[in-house]
């Protein structure tokens, strides 16, 4: 074999040889029969195990092997002028006729449907040992399939997990018949890991060995983790704040709501999930502009909406609440659900008679500390026409006096109840009458 042009000869031809001493220490090899040094070793890895120590194995017979599907006559070669206990081979590949009725063994077979799969395969003898590992296997240890195979259990896993892993395996082995469970692993950083799949047997070289696939499901159930307490801490959040607060579907249904909001309407929580929102609105002109808004959010053309409505409990009692929209998610392109937070509310009064803009300004003028004279020539009105609506005003809101129609204005959620100088709760804009 030191002749130059039969080794390069070799490097053209489905074969493969190798030169190694009596500890399986591969001293030379080549030929054409593998592209890449990686699947070279593996093969090498393989021959370790099948066959004996070259330093005493025959020189004679030819022994058929199986690798990654293809089928290999492994021989070794005569040794004359070599030193003692190194060992000649060759492998030739088989004609591909000659082996195409034979069924490939479930090793091959197993390794060519999963090798580069996502899910980690392995397959392991009744000792424990590695006998094939995917690339997935290998990246759960931080490793290689090459450093994997013919090591034993405990080489990759602590002694109680290695023990646990074992005692699955002879599961398997005693049953003959798959299992399915959950395990858990210690991952290279040191962190807990968890992977759910089956393990099952197999025969592989005349033996019942265990193969096993796995899905890891680590990040799967932190992710899972992490929403539920997201979950609890919403939900903490929307009972105990105090603020009356409702999910909204799209299409304005309540598909959650807070104790808080619950009584604001005088219903259960059960009766308020699934009530469709414009029925807890009272009618009045500001319902258009509201619409309008909601449309934006539904098609994410804004995101967050500040406003104001009047909401009607059960009993028909109404009240002006200021009410904080803000949609969900950013992943579609129209938003499924709306949260409806109520940050101020007035206090429930009977329905009256909406305002009108002048009585609402001299609401705001009457707050502010004017006179009936200072209000008339504000508004360029006659006195009589601003006494005509104070008048007017201490009837439709129950009031008697000055500092009560001011103090109604107020609880009542006609005048905004952060602003100064006195302005509507409604208003547009913090100088606007209405």
């Amino acid at each position: 074999m030191d002749d130059s042009g039969l080794k390069a000869l070799l490097e053209h031809l489905p074969v493969f040889w190798w030169e190694a001493d009596e500890t399986w220490q591969v001293l030379e090899q080549g030929g054409g029969a593998f592209t890449d040094t990686g699947t070279a070793r593996r093969f090498l890895d393989r021959l370790r195990r099948e066959l004996p120590d070259p330093g005493n194995s025959p020189q004679e017979g030819c022994r058929r092997i199986r690798f990654d599907g293809r089928a290999f006559d492994v021989s070794r070669l005569p040794s004359e002028g070599r030193s003692h206990g190194r060992a000649l081979g060759l492998a030739v590949e088989a004609d591909t006729a000659d082996t195409r009725s034979e069924a490939p063994r479930g090793h091959a077979a197993f390794a060519d449907l999963v090798d580069l799969a996502p899910a980690a395969a392995f397959i392991r003898d009744k000792d424990g040992r590695y006998l094939w590992a995917n690339h997935a296997y290998g990246h759960l240890y931080g490793t290689v399939p090459e450093q994997v195979v013919g090591k034993y259990i405990e080489d990759l896993d602590e002694p109680a997990e290695a023990d646990r892993f074992r005692a699955l395996d002879q599961e398997v082995l005693s049953r003959g018949t798959p299992v399915r469970h959950t395990l858990g692993y210690r991952r290279p950083d040191g962190s807990a890991g968890r992977a759910v799949g089956h393990r099952f047997p197999v025969r592989e070289n005349a033996q019942t060995c265990v193969a096993g696939i796995y899905v890891d499901v680590t990040d799967h159930l932190r992710a899972t983790v992490q929403w539920q307490e997201a979950e609890e801490n919403l939900e903490a959040l929307r009972d105990h704040s105090g603020l009356p607060c409702a999910l909204l579907s799209a299409n304005g249904r309540v598909v959650e709501a807070s104790a808080a909001a619950a009584e604001l309407f005088r219903l259960s929580p059960h009766d308020l999930v699934g009530r469709r929102a414009h029925t807890l609105l009272a009618p009045e002109p500001d319902l258009a502009r509201l619409h309008r808004r909601w449309n934006g959010l539904i098609a994410r053309r804004t995101r967050r909406v500040e406003t104001s409505a009047v909401l009607v409990d059960a009993q028909g009692l109404q009240r002006r609440a200021r009410l904080h929209l803000t949609t969900i998610g950013h992943s579609a392109s129209r938003a499924r659900h709306v949260w409806a937070v109520v940050t101020h509310q007035s206090l429930a009064h009977e329905a009256h008679a909406p305002l009108t803009a002048a009585q609402v300004r001299i609401l705001s003028l009457l707050a502010e500390g004017s006179s009936n004279g200072d209000i008339a020539t504000s508004l360029q009105l006659s006195r009589q026409t601003v006494d005509y609506h104070l008048s007017r005003l201490r009837h439709v809101l129950g009031a008697a006096t000055r500092p009560a129609l001011v103090a109604r204005a107020y609880v009542l959620g006609i005048l905004a109840p952060c602003a100064w100088p006195p302005r509507s709760a409604t208003a547009a804009h913090p100088l606007s009458a209405v």
